[in-house]
């Protein structure tokens, strides 16, 4: 259900309530995302977005857990606090409770999130951000934001941040329905007080940097031969490591076993394509084997279990 836009005094504001996680995707303005679930059971998601003339906010509530491919608009700077750190990754690495994560617009990036997880977001164009520093005489790692992905920062100004957020979410949802005077400049002032005392985490250890390009070409040769069935030995092969090695890769960046993660992305392929209203009709087996599925009652069967519904239920 998708209630707006509402549009007051330059800005626009939405609530959007899905049962789907790639239509929750799908209506984040201006990003292009594409979300897999992970964990079992139906799927409950809400948005709440505002946009404004230079900036962007938004809460995000979902059910279970995500794997989600996440570009910003160029030119942008996006800035993530989850309500908890734990079973959050960025790009694989591990989040700690306390900490934000960035990062910059025009670049996919990857996050992993958990069940029952919900963040509070801000976007803004970066050269906004710029001018509010200079004048504000708030002093940023620039450099350092071009390539982090984590920030430590200080608990009292992140925490003063996400409520200016979410006063302006709800002071759109209230009689108003728009913020008062200044309230961009509000929550640019906001940013830049958590952006003046944070510090960039170091860059990834080598090791780790390893293990996520063994995941990123594991993946990319899931896609490229989603038609058939693969065998561990095949991905081992392609990635050359070894099958010990590929399993501690996927379970040190995405928490999950290589068999768990391909059948998870295969069973988010076959969703997506029943979902898709500009989709020729085919048969819903047809459509599973596209993706490898080659016992329609074992993949019927994992489709329940994982999205809570059969794969007519969702067709339907």
């Amino acid at each position: 259900m998708d209630t707006g836009p509402v549009s007051r005094t330059g800005a626009a504001f939405r609530t959007v309530l899905t049962r789907d996680a790639d239509e929750l995707a799908r209506n984040l303005t201006d990003w292009e995302q594409c979300y897999d679930q992970m964990t079992a059971g139906s799927f409950r998601g809400a948005l709440t977005e505002l946009r404004m003339p230079r900036t962007q906010v938004f809460r995000e509530e979902i059910s279970q857990s995500v794997r989600q491919s996440c570009t910003v608009r160029p030119g942008a700077l996006w800035f993530g606090f989850p309500d908890h750190g734990d079973g959050t990754r960025i790009n694989g690495r591990p989040m700690e409770d306390g900490c934000v994560m960035v990062r910059p617009g025009g670049g996919e990036f990857e996050l992993l999130t958990p069940s029952r997880h919900a963040i509070h977001g801000i976007v803004v164009c970066r050269e906004t951000l710029a001018r509010a520093a200079l004048r504000s005489g708030c002093g940023v790692d620039w450099d350092g934001l071009r390539s982090a992905e984590v920030l430590r920062v200080d608990p009292d100004e992140r925490l003063a941040c996400v409520r200016a957020i979410a006063s302006a979410l709800a002071l759109c949802q209230g009689p108003e329905r728009a913020l008062p005077a200044g309230g961009e400049d509000g929550l640019l002032a906001a940013l830049l007080g958590v952006l003046d005392r944070s510090g960039v985490e170091p860059a990834a250890a080598l090791s780790f940097q390893r293990r996520r390009r063994v995941v990123a070409r594991v993946r990319d040769y899931i896609l490229a031969h989603r038609d058939r069935p693969l065998t561990v030995p095949e991905l081992c092969a392609q990635a050359h490591v070894s099958r010990r090695t590929l399993q501690y890769c996927f379970e040190d960046v995405l928490g999950m076993s290589p068999t768990l993660y391909l059948r998870r992305l295969r069973l988010n392929g076959v969703r997506r394509q029943l979902l898709d209203p500009g989709a020729r009709p085919r048969p819903i087996g047809a459509v599973a084997a596209d993706w490898g599925f080659g016992s329609f009652s074992q993949f019927s069967s994992d489709y329940r279990k994982l999205f809570g519904e059969s794969p007519s239920a969702s067709r339907a």
